[in-house]
């Protein structure tokens, strides 16, 4: 309902059954519908007459229910009951001094309510002689009235009551009959001094100490706070604090510091605001230009030791250009031994890194776009992470002494390259180089082929291959190269526990690494990766010289 006050229509009904002297009485005739939308159907009976009604809930039913017998019902209804009327009552559930201080905000007089002693009162008693406890009953105590006295402005109102509260009510239902209609008086401009006296004294939220501190900050006077004696017994401390601001000083006692520091400021601000009025001038507000960032990044030499993507980012970025956009080209490669191709774009100008994965593609695509514009080469070394030094298990690959029942030729070949190496070597060959045959026979079966530029009689660091020993990968290797007439170069480093091989084949210009626990081990996994390169492509790389990193 819109009104919580007005009365519901089964109230109305019990209000008419009243009346008559009967009964009402409800009853649930039927209940139908799924669960989530019953409906319900109530009967209601009074006197000799019977309505019927629904409703999504028996609540509901028997409202409507009894909304359809008041309006169909012939039996007598009682006289509606007129309203209380209430003399002290203001409208909109504003009490009297609220609205008063509303208004006397409006008008710029305060309105300052003041207790007075409530009036003698007759001794009703005085001329009853009651003798006896029956008759004490009857002696009532006489109620006591309150009186305030309201001042609003020049005007003055008395106001009584049961209550102080109720005394304040009434003084103030007085003072607004009367400035009710009264027109709101002009207020006069107030001078500076005035304004700043009545904002130092009727600030109510701050301390007597920060007052100090105010006045003294505006005057440019320095202020000290010194205890200068205690004394008393523990349990009933006396302290003597002074205070100085400028030329004045004061003294102040309490049973604490505090108190006696408060007491001081207190003294000392009767002092302070004798002072003449200092009058504020605004100064004029200065707008200050920021200042262009002056860092250098446009120098060749800028962030060496950075990662070259970051790098040619904040390059970028410091020519307020645009910023660099990466595509990868292609994908080229064995699944086990991919090679990504990365291009980046940077204005009108182009550059491309090949790498074993994107990442290391897209770094060494982005030196190129730094050594293309002019900048200096990036001394930041490579980290071991983003070399290509994983087997096909994906674990570092470490080539360990061979034992006596390790298998030939496969020690260091995942199931699926083998698989692939398999089906190259029985169907048809896509290459017909000569040295991609052999690095693929040395790779299966450890041993050379039949061909006639391979000579037979040649030692492979006096072992024999046919005979049913495990080779290492740098010895078939070295075989290799001794039958197709190129060279191997070894070069060794230490990083950290392991050590890093860095294999050269030339003149081909091919590059390969490896790693591992031993010097030998890192030199086969070298080796070994040359080899799978070379199974691959042979010694007549298509696309110029190939650096595999």
């Amino acid at each position: 309902m819109a009104n919580p006050k007005e009365k519901t229509p089964m109230c109305l009904v019990n209000e008419l059954a009243r009346f008559n002297r009967i009964q009402p009485q409800y009853k649930l005739l039927n209940e139908r519908g799924p669960a989530h939308a019953k409906i319900f159907t109530v009967q209601l009976t009074l006197g000799e007459q019977v309505w019927e009604a629904e409703g999504t809930s028996i609540k509901k039913a028997q409202h409507s229910t009894a909304a359809k017998a008041l309006s169909e019902s012939v039996l007598p209804r009682p006289a509606p009951r007129s309203p209380k009327a209430d003399v002290n009552s203001n409208p909109g559930s504003i009490t009297p001094t609220v609205e008063l201080n509303g208004l006397a905000m409006k008008r710029g007089e305060p309105a300052i309510y003041r207790p007075l002693d409530p009036k003698p009162m007759p001794n009703y008693r005085a001329n009853y002689n009651f003798r006896g406890m029956i008759n004490q009953r009857y002696h009532y105590p006489v109620p006591k009235i309150f009186y305030v006295q309201l001042s609003v402005g020049s005007r003055e109102f008395i106001g009584e009551g049961r209550t102080r509260q109720a005394a304040r009510h009434n003084a103030a239902m007085k003072a607004l009959q009367a400035l009710r209609n009264e027109p709101i008086p002009e207020r006069p401009p107030q001078s500076p001094e005035e304004k700043t006296e009545v904002q130092e004294g009727t600030d109510a939220s701050k301390s007597e100490i920060s007052l100090v501190y105010e006045i003294a900050l505006k005057r440019n006077l320095s202020v000290n706070f010194e205890v200068l004696k205690e004394s008393g017994p523990p349990h009933m401390k006396s302290f003597l604090t002074r205070v100085t601001v400028g030329e004045f000083a004061a003294e102040g006692e309490g049973n604490s510091k505090k108190l006696s520091k408060k007491r001081a400021a207190l003294t000392i601000l009767q002092d302070l605001k004798k002072l003449p009025f200092i009058p504020t001038v605004e100064k004029p507000k200065t707008h200050y230009k920021k200042r262009t960032k002056t860092i250098l990044k446009t120098a060749p030499d800028y962030g060496q030791g950075m990662n070259p993507i970051s790098r040619l980012a904040q390059i970028q970025q410091a020519k307020k250009e645009k910023e660099p956009e990466y595509q990868l080209l292609s994908e080229r490669g064995m699944p086990r031994r991919r090679e990504f191709v990365m291009q980046v774009k940077v204005n009108n100008e182009v550059a491309t890194g090949t790498g074993p994965n994107k990442k290391v593609a897209k770094r060494n695509a982005a030196e190129a776009m730094l050594l293309q514009l002019g900048y200096k080469a990036s001394t930041v070394p490579q980290s071991p992470s983003e070399m290509d030094n994983k087997g096909w298990n994906g674990q570092k690959a470490s080539f360990t002494e061979a034992t006596s029942n390790t298998q030939k030729g496969l020690l260091h070949l995942s199931p699926d390259v083998y698989q692939e190496m398999e089906a190259s070597r029985n169907g048809s060959p896509s290459s017909t180089s000569p040295t991609a045959t052999m690095a693929r026979e040395l790779l299966l079966n450890g041993q050379a082929p039949q061909s006639p530029t391979a000579d037979g009689s040649v030692p492979m660091k006096g072992k024999n291959m046919a005979c049913g020993v495990s080779v290492q990968p740098a010895q078939q290797l070295d075989y290799l190269a001794h039958i197709q007439g190129f060279q191997v170069q070894y070069s060794d480093a230490q990083s950290g526990k392991e050590n890093v091989t860095y294999l050269t084949l030339s003149p081909v210009q091919m590059t390969f690494h490896g790693t591992g626990s031993t010097l030998q081990a890192s030199h086969d996994q070298a080796a070994l990766s040359a080899l799978k390169q070379l199974s691959e492509q042979g010694l007549d790389p298509i696309d110029g010289p190939i650096k595999v990193q």
